[in-house]
């Protein structure tokens, strides 16, 4: 934070504001920001106004998590001081922490295009990019960081951490001793270190450094991810009601965080209220959906697929089983459908009447959509694509009008080891993943969902294959023949490359580790938790039943 408090110049000041810029500086020069931060806040409080202190009082408001507030004095700042980098900075900074990376990496390119020599404006940069989930450049950012500044312990750490999650066992802890010669408690390289001996079944070499990393002030995502570390490295040991303990911990702290941003309240209902409203919708509509005219589109793929299901059923496994093949392209979690969300879905589910919209206005969304693909993914004409993200589930009523001819993949997997792996990851905040936060509602919004597939299922007529989990990991090739005949694609030996295929496409989402190590059984993990689960265990069992997961 030093590093994004400039110094105004003096002249022309009053005595008092400079008398209270010698006090700031004094408190920052001791390392003391909180205390430079409420002494900005009683200088703009008797009417002192200095980008310095408006900056600090920001850095205040941002740590509260009072972001508008933290954005507006920021750019009251940047009003008196036009194009000063550091103000700049900590505007995408405070755009990023209130999930605005769009906006966030428009100012701080601006800002590195200004300054390329600025070391902070990178490191900034490569948080934005990972809020934004385009790994590669966040590297690159984080390594610009740290080569411009070698001491600058937070882009080491970054840096360690993605090795660790490549696998790259060397790099990884070449990064992390710079990063520890610097800041012993750096919380990126402690977790970069700890993901890899958890990796290694080595659970007390990730237990200790992570003990000492929680006996000190954190961030709050550094405390929710280093408890969910802890969580896994007792896992390890089989110290189940401690680790148990530690992911609960964890999810407090994520609830905590995120609650006034996340968590529902009037206006904004919780993930699973919406998924309802969006099930009560098609419960209440008559026969089946209006099918529009198909136009040809020239970014269309030549054959289109959905693969859906929910968080930690196996959709990353599969996606790059299916990417392996020649003439796929496959996209993991990215927003493909996001002008559609826009136009047609509210934020509490409400949709308009789907079987009336003009079939011209159908046609710019496909359009959208297909464009959206093509920036993301490359040219996909004459290919097979395959449109990965567990929550488009709900969006079923929207695929049905728009893509009818497209294939619905469903991953099937004990519900109840959904529900443990879902409570004990660190997703990215959303109000999707805020409901992980609390075991119960874990468990009632999987029901939520999986409930409206199933009644989409029922009433839209889209093509539908089940892929279960478990079968996949016993059964591997009849389960992927199965599979690639409904999708239309011929069998190859490739598709048992997948892992190599993560290796090289690089996996964003929580199964990273286990999709690199190849088919991991993940199967009946929830029996060692069961008296934890038992809250959730009577709202799952209908499904466990229903989806033939209970011999």
């Amino acid at each position: 934070m030093s590093n994004r408090i400039g110094k105004s110049p003096s002249a022309g000041k009053a005595k008092q504001t400079a008398q209270s810029r010698a006090r700031i500086e004094q408190a920052l020069a001791a390392g003391d920001i909180a205390a430079a931060a409420a002494l900005a806040e009683a200088a703009l409080a008797t009417g002192q106004v200095d980008p310095m202190f408006l900056n600090l009082a920001a850095w205040r408001r941002e740590e509260a998590g009072d972001f508008a507030e933290a954005y507006r004095l920021l750019q009251r700042a940047l009003a008196i001081s036009p194009g000063d980098i550091l103000i700049l900075g900590g505007i995408a900074a405070v755009l990023r922490k209130d999930d605005r990376p769009d906006e966030a990496i428009e100012v701080i390119d601006r800002v590195v295009a200004t300054a390329p020599g600025y070391a902070n404006g990178w490191l900034e940069r490569g948080y934005i990019l990972d809020a934004l989930r385009d790994e590669d450049a966040a590297a690159e950012s984080y390594g610009r960081a740290a080569a411009l500044d070698p001491r600058m312990a937070p882009a080491l750490g970054k840096l360690a951490d993605r090795a660790a999650k490549h696998g790259e066992k060397q790099e990884a802890e070449a990064y992390a001793r710079r990063a520890f010669a610097i800041n012993p408690r750096e919380p990126a390289a402690t977790f970069a270190l700890a993901t890899m001996a958890i990796e290694a079944r080595d659970g007390p070499s990730a237990e200790a450094p992570l003990r000492a990393l929680l006996d000190h002030p954190l961030d709050g995502d550094d405390r929710t991810r280093a408890l969910t570390l802890l969580g896994d490295a007792l896992d390890k040991q089989d110290r189940t009601v401690e680790a148990f303990a530690a992911w609960e911990a964890a999810q407090r702290n994520f609830a905590d965080r995120y609650r006034a941003r996340l968590g529902p309240v009037d206006g904004r209902p919780s993930h699973r209220a919406f998924i309802t409203r969006i099930a009560e919708q098609v419960r209440a509509q008559p026969g089946s959906p209006l099918l529009y005219p198909v136009t040809d589109l020239p970014q269309a793929a030549a054959a289109h697929v959905f693969l859906l299901g929910y968080p930690r059923s196996g959709t990353t496994l599969v996606e790059n089983v299916l990417a392996s093949a020649p003439g796929v392209v496959a996209l993991e979690e990215r927003p493909t459908l996001a002008d559609t969300d826009e136009v047609v879905l509210g934020n509490d589910g409400t949709m308009p009447d789907l079987d009336a919209l003009d079939p011209a206005f159908v046609d710019r969304l496909r359009a959208g959509y297909w464009r959206r693909v093509t920036d993301m993914a490359g040219n996909v004409t004459g290919k097979t694509f395959v449109d990965m993200n567990p929550f488009n589930g709900f969006k079923l009523p929207m695929i049905a009008r728009l893509f009818p001819d497209a294939r619905i993949v469903v991953m099937r997997r004990d519900p109840r080891d959904i529900a443990l792996s879902c409570f004990r990851i660190n997703f990215t905040p959303s109000t999707a993943s805020f409901a992980f936060s609390d075991l119960l509602e874990t468990a009632r919004h999987y029901d939520a969902l999986t409930g409206l597939v199933e009644l989409c299922r029922e009433r839209f007529a889209l093509a539908f294959h089940d892929l279960r989990y478990d079968r996949l990991v016993a059964d591997f090739e009849p389960t992927v023949r199965a599979l690639a005949a409904f999708v239309g694609i011929p069998w190859t030996d490739e598709f048992r490359t997948f892992d190599k295929t993560a290796q090289t496409r690089g996996v964003r989402t929580a199964s990273a580790t286990q999709v690199r190590r190849g088919l991991f059984d993940g199967r009946g993990q929830w029996r060692r938790y069961e008296a934890q689960l038992a809250p959730a265990l009577p709202i799952l069992q209908p499904w466990v039943e229903r989806l033939g997961f209970a011999g």
